[in-house]
């Protein structure tokens, strides 16, 4: 009988491990759902490995010990695919076609980004959507409030009726997994090197690389295995409950 309530408990602490692998998992199909419209994001995947216990048994007798098997969330991926390249018209916004980013400043230093959705403060300084500095190989970019004409080439050489202004400073990783993904669609970390093999394209935006209906199937997916470890505990605490009334039964 003790035997028995043992490998129930085991069963319980299995079956949470993989509800709380489920619900990290529906966080991040839930992040990917909420940003579809963000321009320039870049949907995340979860990895999952098995955790082997090394000391929890479920067997004492002569067949020996069973190793018992949980689930651990562990790592979250990002997918750099490329998303659709939308026209705007729009001569501050730029599309990246590369696996190259924008580098922006924020006061916590140097970010990453793929949301080319960029602006004029009025200061007169080339920003994000978020009002973060793009910043070219020499620093900030400025225009004054009567320039006019502004172009940006292939490059991220940008000028102006005032002329030559600089060039948007683009960055690629060896192994973009290394970066990790911030607020404001922004990413830090990874091993900075100049872009050499992205394309700069002028009065367009790159849309989140997310799938809809990819997203919101696999959301369906995690949501049905929750419900259904759940209805599990529930009869393994069932089961539990009914050994330990008929072994206080014997015991009494």
């Amino acid at each position: 009988m003790t035997r028995g309530l043992r490998a129930m408990e085991n069963a319980q602490l299995i079956g949470l491990s993989r509800q709380i692998a489920l619900r990290r998992q529906m966080d991040v199909v839930a992040n990917n759902i909420a940003n579809m419209n963000t321009t320039g994001f870049k949907s995340e995947q979860i990895l999952f490995e098995e955790y082997i216990m090394p000391v929890a048994r479920d067997r004492d007798f002569e067949v020996g010990d069973q190793r018992l098997s949980y689930t651990l969330d562990w790592t979250t991926i990002h997918d750099m695919s490329a998303g659709a390249l939308v026209q705007t018209g729009n001569p501050l916004d730029v599309a990246l076609d590369g696996e190259g980013f924008l580098v922006v400043q924020t006061p916590q230093g140097e970010r990453w980004t793929r949301s080319g959705a960029l602006q004029i403060d009025p200061t007169g300084t080339l920003v994000n959507f978020d009002g973060y500095p793009v910043l070219s190989e020499q620093g900030p970019l400025f225009f004054q409030a009567d320039e006019t004409d502004i172009a940006i080439d292939g490059t991220g050489a940008i000028s102006s009726s005032a002329g030559n202004k600089g060039r948007l400073r683009l960055v690629e990783f060896a192994d973009p997994q290394e970066t990790e993904r911030l607020g404001d669609n922004l990413y830090s970390g990874g091993t900075p090197l100049a872009a050499l093999d992205t394309r700069v394209v002028q009065g367009a935006i790159e849309r989140s690389n997310v799938s809809g209906v990819s997203e919101m199937t696999e959301m369906i997916r995690v949501q049905r295995s929750y419900e259904s470890i759940a209805s599990i505990l529930q009869r393994q605490d069932e089961l539990r409950r009914t050994a330990i009334q008929r072994l206080g039964s014997l015991n009494a």
